[in-house]
C-alpha cells in the first residue's frame, strides 16, 4: 500500500506534465501564425496604406480605406440584425423556452452554427442577390447577421442560466410581473457576460470571406449604399492574395495584419469587460 501515494504522485505529475505540453503546442502554434502575419505584413501598413483607395492593376502602391469602412458597415449592419435576433432567443430559451419547440430552436441553433459559412453565403445569394438582381452590402449583412446569431443565442441562454434563481424568486415574491423580472433584474445581472458573447460574435464573422463573394461581391471605390457593391477586408484579402502581383500580396500581408489586430483588439475588449471586478 505504500507504493500507491508513490505511483499516483507520479501520474498526476505526468498527466500534467502532457496538458502543460498541449497547452504550450497549441498557444505556439497561435503565436507563430500571428507572429508571421505580422512579420509579413507590418512593412507595409502605413497611414497611406489605411487612408486611400486601391490603385489600378499594374500600378504600385494605394490602399485598402473603402476596404477598412466597408468592413466596418457590413460587419456593424450584420451585428445590428444578428445580436437583438439572438439575445431575443438566448432569452425565450433561458427564462421561457419548454418542452419540444425550445429543444428544436436549440437543436436548429446548434445545427447553423455548425453550417460552412460558403453555404449560409448560397443561401443569402439566393435569397437576396438574385431577386434584388444586384450584389449589395445589405446581403453581406444578412449572411454574416445569420453565422451570428446562433453564437450569440447559445451564449445568451448559458449567461442568463448562471443568474441565481433566488434572484428571480426575490423580484416575483414582491409581485413584480415575470417580463419585468427578465427585463429588469435578469438581463441586466447578465449584461456583461452578453456583451461578451455579441463581441465574440463579432470577431468571428469579421474575418468571413466566402460569404461576401456572393453576397458583397467587393469593388474598387468608396461604397455607395447599402444595395450597392462593397469592398471588405476578407474580400480584399482574398483577390489580392490570388493575384499574379508581388505588390498585391504585400498589401494582402498588411490588410490580414491590420483584420487581426481588430479580431484580437475585440477578442481582447471581452475578456477584458468579462473579467470580475473588485468589490469597492
Amino acid at each position: 500500500m505504500s507504493g500507491h501515494p508513490a505511483r499516483r504522485k507520479r501520474t498526476n505529475a505526468l498527466m500534467l506534465g502532457l496538458t502543460a505540453l498541449c497547452a504550450l503546442l497549441s498557444a505556439s502554434a497561435l503565436f507563430a501564425i500571428l507572429g508571421y502575419i505580422a512579420w509579413k505584413g507590418a512593412s507595409a501598413v502605413s497611414w497611406a496604406f489605411l487612408t486611400r483607395l486601391p490603385v489600378p492593376v499594374g500600378e504600385t502602391g494605394g490602399g485598402i480605406a473603402n476596404s477598412v469602412l466597408g468592413s466596418l458597415e457590413v460587419v456593424g449592419l450584420a451585428a445590428l440584425i444578428g445580436v437583438p435576433v439572438g439575445v431575443l432567443g438566448g432569452v425565450y430559451l433561458a427564462e421561457y423556452g419548454r418542452g419540444r419547440l425550445a429543444f428544436w430552436v436549440r437543436y436548429a441553433a446548434d445545427v447553423l452554427n455548425g453550417v460552412p459559412s460558403i453555404v449560409v453565403g448560397l443561401f443569402a445569394y439566393a435569397l437576396i442577390v438574385l431577386p434584388m438582381k444586384r450584389f449589395s452590402a445589405l446581403s453581406g449583412s444578412v449572411a454574416l447577421s445569420v453565422i451570428m446569431v446562433p453564437v450569440v443565442l447559445r451564449s445568451t441562454e448559458d449567461f442568463l442560466r448562471l443568474v441565481p434563481g433566488t434572484i428571480r424568486e426575490a423580484a416575483l415574491a414582491l409581485g413584480v410581473p415575470r417580463w419585468k423580472v427578465t427585463l429588469r433584474v435578469v438581463l441586466p445581472s447578465a449584461s456583461r457576460g452578453i456583451l461578451t458573447g455579441a463581441l465574440l460574435a463579432v470577431s468571428r464573422v469579421a474575418g468571413e470571406t466566402a460569404p461576401l463573394i456572393f453576397t458583397a461581391f467587393g469593388n474598387t471605390f468608396w461604397g455607395r449604399g447599402l444595395l450597392e457593391p462593397v469592398a471588405t477586408l476578407p474580400l480584399t484579402i482574398y483577390n489580392y492574395a490570388i493575384s499574379p502581383y508581388d505588390d498585391w500580396h504585400r498589401q494582402a500581408w498588411a490588410a490580414a495584419l491590420v483584420l487581426m489586430l481588430f479580431v484580437l483588439a475585440v477578442n481582447l475588449a471581452a475578456r477584458l469587460w468579462l473579467r470580475p471586478r473588485a468589490a469597492n
